[in-house]
């Protein structure tokens, strides 16, 4: 898994410098048009904001701000509004799917859920709550592969889960 340090370093640089600071090399910040030409999901599933940094086949981290107009927020649960853990598991496969797609061998390919394994939710996510989202690619093999993802919300864990995935 993912150092808890490690993410606290990288998420107290992005406060520090605000997520308009220029990235190191090799890495790249992507709005929500440039998302939307990697992923198929359109509202109200895509769940990333902004990408901050990816490296193709890699890793990648993203934000997704949560705010009361949610439809989820509907049911979920009516005057006690809490985002359900799946869709912070799939707003953590979303991130992971933007490292892979970018990859020139799956451009245009689907990134599909195979399996999700050690998946634990540590904090209740909120409206107002920011998620930084970060996920690294494990292994690769053909178009079977295993990432580890972690969702932050400012220096509180809030998720963590293997993703097991398929592309084609």
């Amino acid at each position: 898994m993912l150092g808890r340090i490690r993410v606290k370093a990288i998420l107290l640089k992005y406060l520090r410098k605000g997520v308009s600071h220029r990235l190191q090399p090799g890495k790249r910040m992507l709005d929500v048009r440039s998302i939307q030409k990697i992923l198929p999901h359109r509202y109200p599933f895509l769940l990333v904001d902004r990408i901050l940094e990816v490296e193709e086949g890699k890793r990648a981290v993203g934000i997704k701000n949560v705010t009361i107009n949610e439809p989820f927020f509907a049911g979920h649960f009516p005057g006690h509004p809490v985002m359900p853990g799946v869709l912070i598991i799939e707003a953590m496969a979303q991130v992971g799917a933007v490292a892979l797609l970018k990859m020139p061998e799956f451009a245009g390919k689907l990134a599909l859920f195979a399996g999700i394994d050690k998946a634990r939710f540590r904090r209740q996510v909120v409206p107002g709550d920011q998620l930084y989202i970060e996920v690294q690619i494990l292994k690769m093999r053909g178009g079977i592969g295993k990432a580890a993802g972690r969702v932050m919300v400012g220096d509180q864990l809030a998720a963590e889960a293997e993703l097991i995935f398929a592309v084609e």
